[in-house]
C-alpha cells in the first residue's frame, strides 16, 4: 500500500511542480502576467512550490526503504523522473494545447521507461 500511496503523491506533486515551473508561461501567454515583475512571478511560483513539496516530501519519506517503504533512493528518483514526464506530458496537452508531441519525445518516454525497468531490475 505504502507503495500505491508514494506513487499517488508523486503524480500530485508533480503536477503543481510543472504549475510552479511553467504555470507563469501559460499565464503570460493569456496576457494575465504580462506585465508583472519577475519578483512577483518568482514569488508566485514558489508558493505553488511549497505545495508541491507537502506532497513530494512525504510521498519520499513514506516510499524510502530506511523507513519501511519499498524503494531504494536510486529506485525513488527513477520513478520520480518518469512520473515528472507523464504529468508533464499529459499537462501541456491539455492546459498548453498548443504542444504536440513527436516521435522522438515517445522514444526519450521509452527510455525513462527502460530506466524504471533497470533501477527496479534485481
Amino acid at each position: 500500500m505504502k507503495s500505491l500511496y508514494t506513487i499517488l503523491l508523486l503524480v500530485v506533486s508533480n503536477a503543481f511542480m510543472t504549475f510552479a515551473w511553467y504555470g507563469h508561461l501559460k499565464l503570460q501567454e493569456m496576457k494575465i502576467t504580462t506585465h508583472w515583475p519577475l519578483i512577483l512571478i518568482i514569488l508566485m511560483s514558489w508558493g505553488i512550490a511549497f505545495i508541491e513539496y507537502c506532497f513530494s516530501i512525504p510521498a519520499n519519506r513514506m516510499g524510502y526503504i530506511g523507513n519501511g517503504g519499498p524503494y531504494s533512493l536510486v529506485q525513488l528518483k527513477v520513478l520520480q523522473e518518469c512520473i515528472t514526464l507523464i504529468v508533464f506530458a499529459g499537462i501541456t496537452s491539455f492546459v498548453f494545447g498548443n504542444q504536440s508531441f513527436h516521435w522522438n519525445h515517445l522514444a526519450a518516454c521509452f527510455c525513462l521507461i527502460m530506466a524504471v525497468y533497470f533501477a527496479f531490475m534485481k
